[in-house]
């Protein structure tokens, strides 16, 4: 069963924390990213290509998300679910786990972009704000719902002043309480 969803926006570090959990725990993850590069490996398409027609034909991302939920809620089911919605998800699944939105400021996510792909922190606003805005138009389309939306979730975890072990550290504890 899914032990804990992790959800936040790009650059928020829930790829850094899903890491560390599956290391300190020897447990398995699936990244909704993941699927979503496979899909278009699968299609023959790069990612932008992919990308493109998710937003032209919203049955595409429907499909993917899915596909996720199935994963989910399948017997074989992951430890640990990372995708935007997979808060969400579980939420709507009645899945008994830790529903975990990482909350980091902008300027914060931002400057990690910067740190891991180049450019500037006013580059990197502007595209994070652009994708952002692309994503809550679709999700509200497809679902009604917004990835950050605090309903979903059990838990909320400002971020942005924590150190990657700090993280990790409250995380775990979270895990801890909840069982």
């Amino acid at each position: 069963m899914v032990k804990i969803t992790v959800s936040g926006h790009p650059g928020s570090g829930t790829s850094t924390l899903v890491n560390n959990l599956v290391k300190s725990n020897n447990w398995t993850s699936l990244n909704g990213g993941d699927v979503f590069r496979l899909e278009a490996k699968n299609r023959g398409m790069t990612l932008a290509d992919f990308g493109e027609l998710c937003k032209s034909d919203l049955q595409v991302d429907k499909e993917l998300d899915d596909l996720l939920k199935e994963k989910m809620s399948g017997d074989d089911s992951i430890d640990i679910v990372e995708s935007r919605l997979a808060g969400w998800w579980a939420y709507l699944l009645n899945i008994d786990c830790v529903r975990l939105w990482v909350d980091v400021s902008d300027e914060i996510r931002a400057q990690r972009v910067v740190d891991r792909e180049g450019g500037t922190v006013t580059q990197a606003l502007e595209a994070n704000a652009k994708r952002s805005a692309v994503d809550a138009a679709r999700f509200s389309e497809l679902y009604n719902i917004q990835p950050q939306d605090p309903e979903a979730y059990t838990h909320v975890l400002d971020a942005g002043e924590m150190s990657i072990d700090e993280v990790l550290s409250a995380v775990s504890s979270i895990l801890e309480d909840f069982k």
